[in-house]
C-alpha cells in the first residue's frame, strides 16, 4: 500500500526558509512524476512544482526562483525547499504520486509565513 508522508513545515518570517519532505513507501518515487500542491484557507489546491521520473521540473510562476523540488532516490523522498517566502505561501502542503488509475496524497503539512 502506497503511503506518503509529509513533514518539515512550521511558522516561519517572511524571507524566511523551509524544507519540505515526503517520504514514501509502499512504491518507488523515483519511478514516477511527483508533485507537491498547497491549499491555503478558503481557496482551491494548487499545483506548485513536479519532479519528472527523468528528473525534468516544473513550477507555478509565482514560486519560480524561490523554491526547488528535488528527489533522494536512496531515501525514497521528495523534498520542497521554499526559501524568500512570503505570506501567500501560508497553506497546507501536500505531496502527491499519480500514477494510472491511482492518485495518492499524503496528510499535509502546515506552512505559516508572518512576523
Amino acid at each position: 500500500q502506497v503511503q506518503l508522508v509529509e513533514s518539515g513545515g512550521g511558522l516561519v518570517q517572511p524571507g524566511g526558509s523551509l524544507r519540505l519532505s515526503c517520504a514514501a513507501s509502499g512504491t518507488t518515487v523515483s519511478i514516477y512524476t511527483m508533485r507537491w500542491y498547497r491549499q491555503a484557507p478558503g481557496k482551491q489546491r494548487e499545483f506548485v512544482a513536479l519532479i519528472s521520473s527523468g528528473g525534468t521540473t516544473n513550477y507555478v510562476n509565482s514560486v519560480k526562483g524561490r523554491f526547488t523540488i528535488s528527489r533522494d532516490n536512496a531515501k525514497n523522498t521528495v523534498y520542497l525547499q521554499m526559501n524568500s517566502l512570503k505570506s501567500d505561501d501560508t497553506a497546507v502542503y501536500y505531496c502527491n504520486l499519480a500514477a494510472i488509475g491511482s492518485s495518492y496524497w499524503g496528510q499535509g503539512t502546515q506552512v505559516t509565513v508572518s512576523s
